[in-house]
């Protein structure tokens, strides 16, 4: 396929499904925000075609972060499972493609030496995995439930319980790095990051609970569908 096919095909990305790059409640993006019109760069096929990273990054137990970081037991928390649909922007299945997750641990503290919240950390939880999706575009991952944590952007601020994601899809155009969320979370209405994302495309952030995928006296199951480019894509990380 030619640069100009690759193109065509990925087109432009719909920016009204994002949040801006500066947003007052949101006050770390008054200090690195842009504040000037983007400059389209034209690309070549190397940019439209690669890079592509897929399972040779993956190890056995990198999708299942209850046992990828264990050292002397169990981590701490309620076990989940999220799966779902990585997509094009045609609602076609994207297979082989990496994902990356990173995530606070049940008491909400990130294995990071930034991270100084006054929570412990999980001696059996590195809080972070990958995997490759299947043929139908299809990912998994068995987890624990992260915490709320404080954050300092406001008085009394707190994240809403979240995952974050890392897609790098078939080409670097498709390139995406969000946060999911759950279901019900009453600070979602209170969090200046979810808050600015376009109404209209806040609810492609909010994974759904299904009985369905919960494993039976083991992990609760919820579904988490991931669109990379087009009017229903899933919005970036604020």
């Amino acid at each position: 396929m030619s640069a100009r096919d690759y193109k065509a095909a990925y087109g432009q990305r719909d920016w009204s499904s994002h949040p801006g790059y500066i947003d007052e409640g949101y006050k770390s993006t008054r200090l690195r925000g842009v504040d000037q019109a983007l400059v389209e760069v034209s690309t070549t096929l190397a940019e439209d075609t690669g890079p592509v990273f897929g399972a040779e990054h993956v190890g056995p137990l990198d999708s299942d972060l209850t046992r990828n970081g264990q050292v002397n037991g169990e981590p701490l928390g309620e076990r989940i499972i999220v799966t779902g649909r990585v997509l094009d922007e045609h609602g076609n299945p994207v297979p082989h493609t990496l994902i990356e997750v990173w995530q606070a641990n049940a008491a909400g503290r990130y294995v990071h030496k930034r991270d100084q919240h006054d929570a412990p950390l999980d001696p059996n939880f590195q809080g972070s995995g990958r995997c490759v999706t299947d043929s139908e575009g299809r990912y998994k991952f068995y987890t624990i439930k992260p915490g709320a944590y404080p954050w300092g952007n406001h008085p009394n601020a707190w994240r809403p319980n979240h995952i974050h994601f890392s897609l790098f899809g078939p080409t670097i155009r498709t390139r995406l790095v969000t946060q999911m969320y759950f279901p019900g979370d009453p600070l979602l209405d209170l969090d200046p990051i979810y808050k600015g994302i376009p109404e209209a495309a806040r609810s492609r952030l909010v994974s759904t609970f299904s009985i369905d995928v919960t494993e039976e006296n083991f992990a609760l199951g919820y579904i988490f569908d991931i669109v990379l480019r087009g009017p229903n894509a899933t919005p970036l990380e604020g």
